[in-house]
This record gives C-alpha cells, sequence and structure tokens, in this order.
C-alpha cells in the first residue's frame, strides 16, 4: 500500500493498494496553491482510507515533468514523509501516469501527452501502448515544445491538466509487482531552469 503525490500540474494525492486499487485520491486543479493544499490532502486520504501512516510500504513522488516551484513541493513532501515513516520514496514519470490511465481507460495505440509548461511551452512526452507488465511504453524522455507547435503524433495527443496520484500510485504497485524499480530517476524533470537564481551579491567599496 502506497501514498502517492503529484503536483506537476495541481495538487494531487493518494492511497493506492496493489489489490484493491484506489482507496482515496484528493487534491486541486490550482496551479498556484501546492504548498497550502498538499498537507490537508494527505490528511485527508489518509483518514478516508483508514490507513495509519505505518501501515504504508512505500511513498510514490511525481517526478514530473512540471514547473520548479510546484513540482518541488510534492517531491518534499513526499520525501519528507517517507522520512518520517522510514518507508523508500518511489519516483514515477508523472506523464506515465497520464498514460496508464489513458490505456487504461480503453485506449490504444501511440499516444501523446501534453501538459502546459508555462512560458507558452508545452511538455511533451510520447508513449506507445503498454507492455506485458501493464507499463506505459515510453518512446523518449518529457520535453518541450513551443505551445502553439507541438509536432502532430503519430496517434492521440492528450492534454492533461491535471496528474492523478492514484494512477501514479497504481504505475509505482506495477512496477514493483514486476520488479521494474526505479521507474524514474531521483532528480526531477523541470526541463529548464528555475526562474530564479542566486544573487551574485552586491559590490561593496571601502
Amino acid at each position: 500500500m502506497l501514498l502517492a503525490i503529484d503536483t506537476s500540474t495541481g495538487t494531487s494525492v493518494a492511497v493506492v493498494d496493489r489489490d484493491a486499487g484506489i482507496l482515496a485520491e484528493a487534491g486541486t486543479h490550482d496551479t498556484m496553491r501546492h504548498a497550502e493544499a498538499i498537507g490537508g490532502a494527505i490528511r485527508d486520504v489518509l483518514e478516508r482510507a483508514g490507513v495509519r501512516a505505518t501501515e504504508l510500504s512505500a511513498v510514490a513522488a511525481g517526478m514530473g515533468p512540471g514547473p520548479f516551484t510546484g513540482l518541488r513541493v510534492g517531491i518534499a513532501a513526499a520525501r519528507a514523509f517517507a522520512l518520517g515513516i522510514d518507508r523508500p520514496v518511489v519516483p514515477v514519470v508523472s506523464h506515465d501516469a497520464v498514460a496508464l490511465a489513458w490505456y487504461s481507460d480503453g485506449g490504444r495505440g501511440p499516444l501523446q501527452v501534453v501538459t502546459d509548461a508555462r512560458r507558452r511551452e508545452s511538455a511533451v512526452t510520447d508513449y506507445d501502448g503498454l507492455d506485458d507488465a501493464g507499463l506505459p511504453v515510453r518512446l523518449g524522455m518529457p520535453r518541450l515544445e513551443p505551445r502553439d507547435a507541438v509536432p502532430s503524433p503519430r496517434g492521440i495527443r492528450f492534454d492533461a491538466d491535471t496528474v492523478s496520484a492514484g494512477s501514479l500510485g497504481l504505475l509505482a504497485e506495477l512496477g514493483w509487482s514486476a520488479s521494474r524499480l526505479p521507474l524514474a530517476g531521483d532528480e526531477p524533470l523541470y526541463l529548464r531552469a528555475p526562474d530564479v537564481t542566486p544573487s551574485t551579491g552586491k559590490r561593496v567599496t571601502p
């Protein structure tokens, strides 16, 4: 049983069980209130699922792609929560969760997942079905494309305005069962440098 957290778009938190599926999910589409929403969402899903933190086997974290400020809130929360209960963090590519949900809902063939990367750009990842373990077949890492000039996909283009933590957790459970972890690297998929850079400081003259 996992706690899953994703803040690559809005904020989504879920408790997921490999056999029972998504036990509880909560969140908001608001892309500006990750820090305010994350704590309450974690408490909410644990209470609704009737699960104590110590019953969890791991914490799944959506690693993006996503904007720097929002994405790091969810990753930091996942790492802190996992540290507090002495459980591992399972990193997952957020677009993979979107692809899993789409294919699980009956989608077939090539798929292009697109999310808003801001600055008139989109984050884009291409897929080609599910493998024998039920995991999405990603054709390459997520990339940035101009929002109005995303290349036409071979199959279906799906513009996602949110990433379900429930799907993220199910993906982590599938990877765990198939001994395919890790599903992503430990570093967030920011795709671009953060907007804020360290100050060089003011020159002081004697």
